[in-house]
């Protein structure tokens, strides 16, 4: 059994360290809540919900630059995650208008077209990969609309986001060269649109919302532009395909909870909400110390990075009874899957009625499933086997 020095030493919370992360979260939120691992060039990492909550509200202790990810999955600040208050308001209120209540209503329609195609597709193919045929391939189709990436290069996408955010702890260089063919994407991209004639404009893509923005009376330079489109990109196709398929990827092992989901539709977005809690696919979000301070008697100096587990604090027993229980229907379920305070996500609110509707079309029409393969873990975006009753 690992000694609890060296378990935080070595903490890590990507790759395979996530088979087993939960219970390394139990054991850090009960042996050592603020600890600092080696790993990444070293970070501080809080396990608890109240921390975590504290510093999110705490901009002037703890600034998110030089970025919130580690390790980095860019080499320039991405915009608005990267940024500070003030300026971080500035970048957030350009896309605010496409997710109001009023435009995600006018959003819900399509969502659920695609999604109900998906499934009938994945229904009648031969295919068992829930994660190709419906999963990844849902946030693909639908934001890549929103966001105005042309269908034609839709097949490029999926490589590109598992390059950049899943093989830079294994092969930063191939995370390095999936980065720059991303940017070289996008700076032709709007190049392209900027060329348009005025019949062809203003088409209500995302992009087109960037390219008429203004921060502090100024046009968007082509590096903030691109900064944006790329973690649009990343944030827009990973998040949610990994969301649905950790979703799935529990209901395939526990048939009661898939039943009576099936039987009651309406407590879908309930379960969905413990499904973010219990299975986020955003695990943690990093912050800069910016003066001296002490957590928990641990003194973190001005320079040091900061990580904030959101799946550790999002079982913490202080805040939720029977943490490590999936209950679909938790009420009052206060997660920080989406995170808190100023950065809380952009997209959060699309995002959580994307994953409903996929979840609702998905078991109205596919069959009783079960997980085909064991040895599918329950993150990421990789294949989901799912056998379905004949």
């Amino acid at each position: 059994m690992t000694d609890t020095k060296t378990l935080v030493q070595n903490f890590d919370f990507h790759g395979e360290a996530l088979d087993s992360i939960f219970a390394t979260y139990k054991e850090l939120r009960e042996k050592c809540p603020v600890g600092h691992s080696d790993k990444y060039g070293g970070f501080w990492f809080l396990t608890k919900s109240d921390d975590i909550f504290k510093v999110e509200q705490d901009p002037e202790t703890y600034s998110v630059r030089p970025t919130m990810l580690v390790p980095p999955v860019a080499d320039f600040p991405m915009i608005p995650i990267d940024t500070d208050p003030p300026e971080l308001t500035e970048y957030r209120r350009i896309l605010l208008p496409l997710f109001t209540p009023q435009s995600l209503a006018k959003m819900e329609g399509p969502v659920r077209d695609v999604a109900r195609d998906l499934a009938k597709k994945f229904v009648e193919s031969d295919s068992t990969d829930a994660t190709a045929m419906f999963a990844r391939a849902l946030p693909t189709i639908f934001f890549s609309r929103l966001a105005g990436f042309p269908e034609k290069d839709w097949p490029k996408f999926d490589a590109w986001v598992d390059d950049i955010l899943y093989e830079r702890t294994k092969d930063p260089k191939r995370a390095k060269a999936a980065e720059k063919a991303v940017v070289d994407y996008f700076e032709n991209l709007i190049a392209a649109y900027k060329g348009r004639t005025t019949q062809e404009a203003n088409t209500g893509t995302i992009i087109d919302y960037l390219l008429e923005a203004k921060v502090n009376g100024k046009p968007l330079t082509k590096d903030e532009l691109l900064s944006y489109c790329y973690l649009m990109f990343l944030g827009g196709l990973d998040t949610t395909a990994w969301a649905i398929r950790a979703s799935l990827w529990y209901l395939a092992q526990d048939l009661k909870a898939q039943r009576y989901l099936r039987e009651h539709p309406e407590a879908v977005p309930t379960a969905a909400e413990e499904f973010l809690r219990t299975m986020s696919p955003v695990q943690a979000m990093g912050r800069t110390c910016k003066v001296d301070t002490t957590i928990r008697g641990q003194k973190i100096k001005a320079g040091e990075r900061v990580v904030l587990l959101f799946g550790a604090g999002n079982r913490d027993p202080e805040v939720y009874d029977n943490p490590e229980e999936i209950q679909i229907d938790r009420q009052d379920n206060k997660h920080l899957a989406f995170g808190a305070g100023h950065h809380r996500c952009l997209g959060s609110n699309l995002g959580r009625r994307e994953l409903v509707i996929a979840l609702e079309e998905f078991l109205k029409i596919v069959p009783e499933f079960t997980l085909g393969d064991l040895s599918e873990k329950w993150h990421g975006v990789g294949r989901l086997t799912l056998n379905i009753k004949k």
